[in-house]
């Protein structure tokens, strides 16, 4: 009985996981139980492995194993811009998209007044900082076309403003769109026609 209780706790908590509903994670379990060897453990050792090791980039709030990403530790991403987006999500897709070769700054959300989220709450004044701490000459705001993320970007255009240039993802975007549901060449094209703010 007490194995039925393990293996309806792990549906219950795939449950969880974006995109799976009750029924996909339980089909993801018993396939997971049925493949014990080849799935179930190493995945298993995996997320403790992971759970362990991965933390908040220490510059930009991207994932790594160390204090520092990738991105940031790389001397050709060293340029003199800054895409600004709302989170890791976002972050990835733009990377999916293999057009930016700048540096990233990852806010943790967006302004949002419903949801009590003010500006101490982000990494705001973290950007702030590093524009006047780092040789940046543009600040790429890439934040979702949603009111919350307008908000936002509005609210950072007047943080930054005559501290450096301001310019936003354009065309391709859709109003009420999410960078992480758009493919790469949406992303790549809003990219290259970006404008001022």
């Amino acid at each position: 009985m007490s194995s039925n209780k393990d293996i309806e706790s792990l549906i219950e908590m795939m449950a969880r996981l974006p995109g799976l509903g009750p029924r996909s994670a339980r089909r993801a379990v018993l396939q997971l139980v049925r493949k014990r060897d080849l799935l179930l453990l190493p995945l298993a050792d995996l997320m403790h492995q992971v759970g362990v090791s991965v933390r908040e980039c220490e510059t930009c709030g991207n994932l790594a194993s160390s204090p520092l990403c990738d991105i940031c530790i790389s001397p050709k991403r060293a340029g003199p811009e800054i895409c600004v987006v709302e989170d890791v999500a976002d972050l990835w897709a733009m990377e999916r998209g293999g057009s930016f070769r700048g540096r990233y700054h990852v806010l943790g959300g967006t302004l949002s007044a419903l949801d009590s989220i003010g500006p101490e709450d982000l990494k705001i004044p973290k950007l702030v900082q590093r524009v006047a701490d780092e040789s940046v000459r543009e600040v790429i705001l890439a934040l979702n076309a949603t009111v919350d993320g307008q908000t936002t970007a509005h609210y950072i255009a007047d943080q930054l403003e005559g501290k450096v240039r301001m310019t936003s993802l354009a065309q391709g975007v859709p109003i009420g769109g999410e960078l992480d549901y758009l493919d790469d060449g949406t992303i790549s094209a809003a990219l290259r026609a970006r404008k001022d703010i």
